[in-house]
């Protein structure tokens, strides 16, 4: 199995898509400067295809709220990191309670203004600002999110008729045969996450999406969500034990059938969390070690005295 996941890896180029690209700004960017400065640590084919979240009190935000503001120059600074890096950025405009008077907001459009250069993303879930982004910023792909909740595969099918970039996956169908079957013609606008925490089936999920969309909306920086799921341990080796979690071993027969789109999760959980999730997936096993000491070398080099903007709120 191991071969085989060397031979697929060679021949297709697969897309990582990482958390944080405010919060984990200092870890993203170290992993992208390492990535070229060590490529041969790394497994080969891997390429960062995108880094994922919002500008911190974006209303527009969903998934998971993050509170704070960020001024012009400095969301100016962030991007311009990631774009001489060559790295799209891809905001998190998934906020499922919106009406048609928020898609004005004046912070959110800003945003989109100063991103707009012809390879940055949104991820959508809501028809009514969806339609706002295709008409007024045309340049942008557009991803249908996970967090609309499409467990079935027919629903999946149907958001691949429309005219997204990609089509993220239900964690809940990682392992459902059936389905994965059933989109291989169109494995290569699927994106897969690959380390989700979340309780299997979780009834409660997409009422958690809207109750943080809700708290981003109305800033309600205190609200909180009785989650089934929050007394959960949030270490990485406890996500290996989930079965939604895919496996390094199994990742090589999901490229064989055209999945090359895979992302990872980490909003709203600890650096050290999302710091393991990258080291595991993207950094060969006897790596490991010395991409630890780099990286948090890069990280204390680079690092300003300023606090991260914008920390998620917490984690549904």
């Amino acid at each position: 199995m191991a071969l085989r996941e060397e031979e697929s890896m060679e021949q297709k180029t697969v897309y990582w898509h990482l958390p944080g690209l405010c919060y984990f700004r200092q870890l993203n960017l170290a992993v992208i400067g390492l990535m070229k400065e060590y490529p041969n640590c790394f497994r080969p084919g891997y390429r960062i295809g995108s880094v994922y979240g919002t500008f911190p009190g974006a209303i527009w935000n969903g998934g998971r709220a993050v509170m704070g503001l960020a001024g012009k120059r400095e969301i100016e600074a962030t991007l311009k990191l990631y774009d001489s890096r060559g790295v799209p950025v891809r905001f998190t405009w998934t906020n499922s309670v919106l009406e048609e008077k928020h898609v004005y907001d004046t912070y959110c459009n800003l945003i989109m203004r100063l991103a707009d250069n012809g390879r940055n993303q949104v991820l959508v879930n809501v028809p009514v600002l969806e339609e706002y982004i295709r008409r007024e910023y045309p340049g942008y792909k557009l991803i249908s999110s996970t967090t609309k909740r499409i467990t079935e595969a027919g629903g999946v099918l149907a958001e691949l008729e429309k005219d997204y970039f990609l089509v993220v996956l239900d964690y809940d169908l990682n392992h459902d045969e059936e389905t994965l079957k059933l989109l291989e013609p169109q494995a290569g606008r699927i994106e897969i996450l690959v380390n989700e925490v979340c309780s299997p089936g979780c009834p409660l999920r997409a009422e958690h999406y809207a109750q943080q969309s809700r708290a981003q909306l109305e800033f309600d920086v205190g609200a909180l969500f009785a989650c089934p799921n929050s007394n959960q341990k949030k270490g990485f080796s406890e996500c290996m034990k989930r079965p939604a979690f895919i496996s390094n071993e199994e990742i090589g027969s999901y490229i064989d059938r055209g999945y090359v789109n895979f992302k990872i999760a980490g909003r709203g959980m600890p650096q050290d969390y999302v710091l393991d999730s990258y080291l595991y997936f993207l950094v060969k096993e006897d790596q490991r070690e010395f991409m630890r000491r780099r990286i948090g070398e890069a990280i204390q080099k680079n690092s300003r005295p300023a606090r991260p903007a914008g920390r998620p709120a917490g984690r549904p």
